[in-house]
């Protein structure tokens, strides 16, 4: 064998191989036995990246080998075409605009050069928020994270959100004979020995990978092998996450367990189309529109193939829209949990049928990104319905209409000629955002018009058109890449400090009145049975620090009793807010009542209903009073 090839063909061979030995079982039913789960999630790997999705110029064997054993989704979505918002909503089910995890961690300061100065965000994912590892633990699972979390640091670990096994290597490594330039190697061989650890007992193998995210890295060998592509350096890159994902094919196999175990594979959000580091653009998402950080088809849509035997049919092909939000109601029916009774209401859905081959009804799928991006992306939200797609620009407040079915690139904006369709799909998409809570942008008191039209219009990312390689299209890129870094530089992000904040919980709280109690059920969690508007609740705390503070509320409310209006008195003040419907009592979004100064020491905060015009006033989970500099 040719040593130019090394040790990833004989990766390639040994995976090749040993599933070939493992031959085709007989189908196993599916419900006789909680299947295992692996979940593999690439990091900006776009949906144009792979040979089974068109792609010619990269080398991927095993995923395609992996798609026909299972069903390839054309139209899956990522809640949100960045990074952390995306991972969170794979873990909980949420939306990101229901956790206020919008942006990736910890975001993009704002600047002079952006119109909106932007909401404060989640600056890691709570601890009460509840993860498809916590519950699949609880329903007996062996529970292992391999890679990358960034959805908080110390203290929001995956080891505080469900995983008991946690192996998170460098994210950046020297490629040589047995390693690859993302730490793709040591991944796999550490989610190998979790796999064979636990193959008597069903186990959830989460493998979030670190690459292709920049900075780039690949051998010299292996970047000379992919010459011709695009991107050879990130042709090597994709050629490497390959053969890590043939070694879990293949382990998989070689343990007996391939007809019992439910292999996922899938990215957090599109290509890096632009220039942002040197080396890169890092690829081009084929006929799609944009890429990571923008609401475009190409930074929504990923690649999923699915694997499970007995249920999705080999060589399969699922062209019906879905968000990867899905794939937690989903994977925890397959277990066996039932998410309504075990967290509560959840944005995913089971798609379960579309594994079968079956229909499901139209969905609508809405998406909120009131940050800007690194890529040039700027406060957005979007919605999808049908054919048609709606993406609302928050600086000016326009729309652009696309129809999907015949514009796929999004190239031709039909607001002015169906008017009527624009303006029904916008109101769709406002009415969501108040559902879920969504927080909008305001305006920056200290906007540069001159640097912002440098930057977002004289050249907007968003149609960039690539070059016939990455070499090719950055010279013309890199004095905006270097205006949009000095844009930001010396400014910091406004997100939820990891320490400093305050957590006043439901289940500790001093009740008053005639029916309001704590309802301890796990789907609950809550202040429930609110009924009497005379009833009351309390909490005694400590504040660390002088200050002031921001009072965070998350609040769930059935369909029929919004409107109440609530008091919460801390700090001799008095912040009132009115109560959102969100269609569910234990479906909890997120509100900001207002900032209060407080004084170091003892406190008391108290929240008083102050009308009932519904059945129930709400049920409340959490106050947080987080510091508001």
């Amino acid at each position: 064998m040719s040593t130019r090839i090394g040790w990833l063909a004989l990766t390639c061979l040994a995976a090749v191989a040993l599933g070939e030995a493992a031959g085709v079982a007989a189908d196993r039913a599916a419900g006789d036995a909680k299947p295992n789960i692996v979940l593999i999630l690439a990091d900006d790997l776009g949906v144009y990246d792979l040979g089974c999705y068109g792609r010619k110029d990269h080398r991927t064997p095993h995923l395609d080998r992996l798609a026909t054993q299972g069903m390839r989704f054309t139209c899956a979505y990522s809640a949100q075409s960045i990074c952390s918002p995306s991972r969170a909503a794979l873990m909980t089910g949420k939306c990101p605009a229901r956790l206020n995890l919008t942006n990736f961690l910890p975001g993009r300061a704002d600047a002079p050069s952006q119109r909106l100065l932007q909401p404060r965000i989640e600056g890691q994912l709570p601890l009460e928020e509840t993860t498809i590892a916590e519950l699949l633990k609880n329903a007996g699972y062996a529970t292992g994270l391999f890679g990358k979390w960034h959805l908080g640091g110390e203290g929001f670990s995956p080891r505080e959100q469900g995983f008991d096994t946690v192996a998170m290597p460098p994210a950046n490594t020297k490629p040589s004979s047995t390693e690859g330039g993302k730490g793709e190697m040591a991944i796999a061989a550490a989610a190998e020995k979790f796999m064979e650890e636990n193959r008597d007992r069903p186990f959830f193998c989460y493998v979030p990978h670190n690459n292709p995210h920049i900075p780039l890295g690949a051998s010299e060998e292996l970047i000379a092998r992919n010459s011709e592509a695009f991107h050879p350096m990130y042709a090597a890159m994709i050629e490497t996450l390959d053969a890590s994902v043939g070694r879990l094919m293949a382990k998989v196999d070689a343990l007996g367990l391939g007809e019992k175990t439910i292999f996922i594979f899938t990215s957090d959000n599109g290509g890096l189309h632009v220039l942002e580091s040197p080396g890169t653009p890092a690829t081009h998402n084929g006929p799609f529109r944009a890429g990571k950080g923008y609401l475009y088809e190409g930074g929504l849509r990923e690649p999923l193939i699915v694997r499970w035997p007995g249920v999705v049919a080999k060589g399969s092909t699922c062209d019906a829209p879905m968000v990867l939000t899905d794939l937690v109601p989903t994977l925890l029916k397959a277990a066996g949990v039932d998410p309504e009774k075990a967290v509560g209401p959840l944005d995913g859905v089971d798609i379960t049928p579309l594994f079968r081959g079956e229909v499901l009804d139209e969905r609508t799928f809405y998406w909120h990104f009131p940050n800007y991006t690194n890529q040039g992306g700027r406060p957005a939200g979007a919605i999808r319905q049908g054919k048609w797609k709606v993406v609302e620009q928050f600086e000016d407040e326009s729309a652009e209409l696309f129809d999907l079915a015949e514009d796929v690139g999004e190239t031709k904006n039909l607001a002015k000629e169906e008017p009527e369709r624009a303006e029904r799909l916008r109101g769709e998409l406002r009415a969501w955002r108040k559902r879920v809570g969504a927080r909008m942008p305001t305006r920056n008191p200290d906007f540069d018009e001159a640097m912002h039209r440098r930057l977002y219009i004289d050249q907007d990312s968003s149609r960039l058109v690539p070059g016939a390689t990455a070499a090719e299209t950055a010279p013309a890129w890199r004095e905006w890449r270097n205006a949009m870094n000095a844009a930001v530089k010396g400014q910091s992000p406004r997100v939820t400090p990891a320490k400093g904040d305050i957590h006043l919980h439901a289940k500790d709280a001093k009740v008053h009145g005639k029916r309001l109690r704590y309802e301890p059920e796990p789907h609950k969690n809550v202040l429930g049975y609110w009924t009497e508007v005379g009833d009351w609740a309390e909490w005694e705390f400590d504040v660390p620090a002088p200050g002031n503070y921001e009072i965070e509320i998350q609040q769930g409310c059935g369909s029929g009793s919004g409107g109440a209006e609530v008091a919460v008195e801390v700090g001799g003040r008095s912040l009132t807010f009115r109560v959102e419907e969100t269609g569910h009592f234990q479906q909890m979004i997120l509100r900001v009542a207002g900032e209060v100064e407080l004084a170091a020491g003892k406190q008391t905060l108290a929240v008083r209903p102050k009308s009932k015009p519904g059945p129930a006033v709400m049920d409340l989970r959490r106050i947080v009073l987080r510091p508001a500099g």
